[in-house]
């Protein structure tokens, strides 16, 4: 089956819009949000890649200050839902993130950024409730910033008032992402320690005034196209036991800030990727729609998947050159680690990293690597990780050789879109996260996104490649697609998030 870059074009993500609806009178203290599908663009698709580079580079850095989130990227945000600021309330619609920790709106003071004029702003001088604060605020990205200045007001979600919020009025909304948004503002559910100003997040100040059950906020995606209606729910204070199966599986939190917490091995079609033996990290992120992981294991699971990138020049000539010394080398047990360092294709100690493959070859100017961006010796490390895993299958060197080269094709197109056959779905291998022990299996139904109807249906790859190097990676950042699998609470009491197969 053929596929054309203009065939792409056509490309349309899942997504949500949030409909707040409060179930006061069902006494199960905690408040309903329900979710309703809404389908956004292939500039989504790019934005989601974009967004996820940045976020691995911030992770990189190992800053724990959210100061430079890139907000221009929030165009694949999925979850969106009207709350009012102000009293009486001012309506806005925002993101739902939990990779962010602010709230932030439109200002009426906004007079000279194109975008404030295509969305509602909040006017100070229309709510009693409203208390003068203006200290500067302002969050990086790219080029510019948004910028503006922080206030107080009661914010209100559903029938839920929260007192006294510090939140930003936006002035200044540079470029035309803002323009063609079709949310407002953001509402921040990660952790304090990443707010800017250190600003105390809507979820925390509704915790203290006692406006929810429990510290515990959770997620439900349906995942069914075929219902438009129910798109799935969001509840403050507790989970809703017909949402998922069984018993949750928690992992507790690492870092907090983001709902970071450890993984493990990552297994396609059963078998070990490699990459992950060690461990991995991982965020559970509400905000984007896609997988996020290391580069040489999306590489192997796109292989695996048969999903049509771009072929990498640097992979074959590492393999062509290199390959049999690699295979030598193994066969002769050094250490894997010390293989590239060996042969000269990386510049430094054996001894600085614990794992492979942690610098992007899919997008060199956005490493994220510290000191390691040399993308020659990070294909030399994905290329031993992927030899090793053929060696412990007692496959002949003609074999191993074959394997490299075809590996090497299915590293993702710099675009991030990977295509595959909509017609073998069923062949397709499933692919396992291991968190706390257990494996979450993800099918192809899952993990492969579905676009258009009938003849014109495409289908692409969920996985992106990204590298965030020791000590915040290697990293996944599991988006949408696994937790429209499986049901996700996020708890904030006992720092920890969980994780059920969807009911």
């Amino acid at each position: 089956m053929g596929f054309s870059r203009n065939s792409v074009a056509v490309v349309m993500l899942l997504s949500a819009l949030v409909i707040l609806a409060v179930d006061a009178s069902s006494g199960e203290g905690f408040r309903r949000v329900g979710l309703k599908k809404k389908g956004v663009t292939l500039q989504g698709l790019r934005a989601a890649r974009t967004r996820l580079i940045d976020r691995g580079m911030r992770l990189g850095s190992g800053n724990g200050e959210e100061d430079d989130v890139p907000l221009k990227n929030y165009m694949d945000a999925q979850y969106y839902g009207e709350i009012g600021v102000g009293s009486p309330p001012q309506t806005f619609t925002v993101v739902f993130d939990t990779g962010s920790s602010n709230l932030w709106v439109p200002s009426a003071k906004c007079h000279f950024s194109l975008a404030c004029y295509f969305h509602h702003k909040y006017k100070s001088s229309k709510s009693s409730t409203y208390k003068e604060d203006g200290t500067g605020f302002a969050i990086r990205y790219g080029t510019g910033s948004m910028e503006g200045f922080l206030s107080q007001d009661d914010v209100t979600i559903g029938d839920v008032t929260v007192s006294g919020q510090v939140f930003a009025e936006a002035t200044k909304e540079p470029g035309l992402v803002f323009v063609v948004a079709k949310f407002d503002g953001i509402l921040g559910l990660g952790f304090k320690e990443i707010s800017v100003n250190r600003v105390t997040p809507v979820w925390y100040n509704m915790l203290d005034q006692g406006l929810v059950k429990e510290p515990v906020f959770s997620f439900w995606l349906n995942r069914d196209a075929t219902d438009q209606e129910h798109g799935g729910e969001l509840v403050f204070g507790g989970v809703d036991p017909k949402h998922f199966e069984g018993e949750h599986i928690y992992a507790p939190i690492t870092r907090k800030g983001y709902w970071q917490f450890d993984m493990g091995d990552v297994l396609i079609g059963g078998r070990s990727s490699g990459f992950c033996k060690g461990g991995c990290s991982a965020i559970a992120d509400s905000g984007t729609s896609l997988l996020a992981g290391p580069s040489g294991i999306v590489a192997e699971i796109n292989l695996a998947i048969g999903a049509s990138g771009v072929i990498s020049n640097e992979c074959k000539m590492i393999v062509q050159q290199y390959g049999d010394q690699i295979i030598e080398l193994l066969l002769a047990q050094m250490d894997p680690i010390k293989v590239c360092s060996q042969i000269g294709l990386c510049q430094f100690g054996s001894t600085e990293q614990s794992e492979p493959g942690i610098a992007s070859v899919l997008d060199k100017d956005a490493s994220v690597s510290s000191g390691k961006s040399d993308p020659v010796c990070t294909v030399c490390e994905m290329t031993v990780v992927w030899a090793e895993n053929q060696l412990r299958e007692n496959h002949t060197r003609e074999q191993i050789d074959a394997y490299l080269n075809q590996v090497c094709e299915r590293l993702p197109s710099p675009n991030g879109e990977s295509l595959v056959n909509c017609n073998s779905l069923e062949s397709m291998p499933n692919i396992a996260f291991t968190i706390s022990g257990k494996e979450f299996v993800l099918t192809p139904q899952d993990y492969v996104l579905k676009i258009g109807e009938g003849a014109e249906t495409q289908c692409v790859s969920g996985f992106l490649g990204l590298d965030v190097p020791p000590p915040a990676g290697p990293l996944w950042i599991l988006g949408d697609i696994f937790m429209g699998a499986y049901h996700s609470v996020f708890d904030y009491g006992n720092a920890k998030v969980g994780f059920a197969k969807v009911a």
